[in-house]
């Protein structure tokens, strides 16, 4: 069975394609001229954010269609549903309540959540003043978080997008990747008297992080007395952040460092859990709780803003317009300061795990495409690799530049008035472009004859009429930060709701998790019907390893 296509499920798809061919007719930077108060039209503030939107092929009459487009979705209804605890992960029967984490009154279990941060916060305090120590009786310096997807990406990026505010008592560090290599070459600089290892799994069978998590303890013990009584290394090294409190105990855990997670978080919204405790142990609990009031203040901007004004349905909105009008298949994100180098890659997590589906909430094939391929880098270096791309290739992508107006190295305004200025000129040059007749002009104020003229300049010309969004955001902070994880986190849900899809479930990250197991087994020599292709890379391997 076929889902109906976009154009049965919305009364509006002609209205809209009427405004595409309008639109496409037209040139961004006309849109100006014509109208001198269009920025503050098309622009909207929301906790510390502002979104300018003014670059997109958006006009009254196409910002009124989409916002009948959002009811026609039945859009108002579906955010009430999520922050109401409504059973919106319809395939695992739970409710999606990341929310409450962030809520200064909790609608789910109030004294679980509250009584978790409470020992969060216990732990952050010991360790901060000295009182949590390791089996040679010394204070912790080095944190490792070690878990994968999103026990790793969102504390990792906001770690370090708040490396201004980390208090100086630890250094955080992150391992994911299973590859041995990830957690060795950290382990080397590491005094192991002096390491506490958060094992960040709600399940505590994830194999990438067991294996780490056993690697790091065998590493540990290498060094430390006999593993009894109150000298047990393990439970002096070891935290854990988990459902599966008998697993952490059983891997040696004790039982007062075993920090709760609940079914109604999923992992790539879990930071504002327990699983935010590398975040909290870096920058302090109070500064923690202030990423989590700036989530929230973007929380209630959604949930009450009017979809015309409201931050997170227009980015929802904007994007499903490029996809199913423009054909985009890409969307790239651009934040213009390090701090947030680490923002697109937890972006994609967010963003292709919970929209990369291919059917319906009914179970019926998507006769459509869900979600966007979404990429990106960090300030100036994505100018010198794949801007080219984004100016002169046969793709339009459109694109969100984040640009923070204040710097925190004080002492440097002239670099950080050239970091703006080339951010804000690459939106303007998406827009604008360069046409031949300014091409020519230039190429003949060099001097150059009217041949070698003709020659060069199909290869100088830009197109421009690339539509990007302008993120701006007075200084990374944490409650500015938080109000910017949320903003995307509900631009997700926005486009879930359009598209029909629950973004809360992610099956096709199982698969590889099931057949890895008959491929594990295979390497370590057992008989194991496999595709040609995967057998013959084993049997190299065999080769490899037995010397011949």
């Amino acid at each position: 069975m076929t889902a109906p296509t976009l154009a049965q499920r919305y009364a509006c798809w002609p209205a809209l394609q009427q405004h595409h061919q309008r639109l496409a007719a037209c040139a961004l930077q006309a849109l100006f001229t014509q109208d001198p108060q269009r920025v503050e039209k098309f622009s909207v503030e929301a906790a510390g954010l502002r979104l300018d939107y003014s670059k997109n092929f958006i006009d009254t009459d196409l910002l009124a269609a989409l916002v009948g487009l959002s009811q026609q979705a039945d859009l108002s209804r579906a955010i009430n549903d999520l922050f109401n605890g409504a059973m919106v992960n319809h395939t695992e029967k739970r409710a999606a309540l990341h929310t409450a984490l962030r809520s200064p009154q909790p609608v789910i279990e109030a004294a679980a959540v509250n009584g978790t941060f409470a020992r969060m916060a216990d732990m952050v305090h010991k360790v901060h003043v000295g009182e949590w120590r390791g089996y040679s009786n010394e204070t912790i310096t080095d944190v490792v978080n070690i878990g994968i997807g999103g026990s790793d990406l969102g504390p990792q990026m906001a770690t370090h997008a708040l490396k201004p505010f980390h208090t100086g008592h630890v250094r955080l560090h992150f391992v994911s990747n299973v590859d041995p290599s990830c957690l060795q070459d950290l382990l080397s600089h590491l005094n192991p008297a002096r390491t506490l290892f958060i094992v960040a799994s709600k399940s505590f069978t994830t194999l990438e992080t067991l294996q780490n998590a056993q690697a790091a303890r065998h590493w540990l013990q290498q060094f430390a007395p006999g593993d009894a009584g109150e000298n047990h290394a393990t439970a002096r090294h070891f935290v854990a952040v988990s459902s599966a409190v008998n697993k952490a105990q059983a891997f040696g855990i004790a039982a007062d460092n075993i920090l709760p997670m609940w079914d109604w978080v999923g992992g790539r919204y879990s930071l504002w859990s327990a699983i935010g405790l590398p975040i909290a142990l870096a920058i302090g609990m109070e500064q923690f709780n202030a990423l989590r009031a700036g989530a929230h203040a973007m929380d209630e901007h959604f949930r009450h803003a009017p979809i015309a004004g409201n931050m997170p349905a227009i980015l929802g909105l904007l994007g499903f317009w490029y996809q199913h009008f423009w054909h985009t298949t890409s969307h790239v994100v651009l934040p213009y300061d390090h701090y947030l180098r680490y923002f697109p890659d937890y972006l994609q997590q967010l963003d292709m795990e919970s929209n990369g589906k291919r059917v319906a909430r009914s179970g019926e094939a998507l006769p459509y495409h869900s979600g966007p391929v979404i990429w990106g880098s960090v300030g100036t270096n994505g100018q010198h690799s794949f801007h080219q791309l984004l100016h002169q290739g046969t793709h339009m992508i459109p694109a969100d530049f984040i640009l923070t107006l204040q710097s925190h190295q004080k002492d440097c305004g002239e670099q950080h008035r050239h970091l703006l200025a080339n951010g804000l000129a690459q939106s303007q040059a998406l827009m604008c472009g360069k046409s031949r007749e300014t091409v020519e002009a230039e190429l003949r104020a060099q001097g150059l004859a009217d041949n070698e003229i003709a020659f060069l300049a199909p290869h100088k010309v830009i197109k421009g009429n690339r539509p990007s969004n302008l993120i701006t955001i007075d200084q990374l902070t944490p409650a500015t930060l938080g109000a910017l994880v949320a903003l995307y986190e509900h631009k997700v849900y926005v486009q879930s709701v359009l598209w029909d899809i629950n973004p809360f479930d992610q099956w096709g990250v199982e698969l590889g998790k099931q057949l890895s197991g008959p491929i594990y087994a295979a390497l370590e020599g057992s008989d194991t019907a496999l595709d040609g292709s995967t057998a013959t890379t084993i049997g190299r391997y065999h080769a490899l390893h037995s010397g011949k």
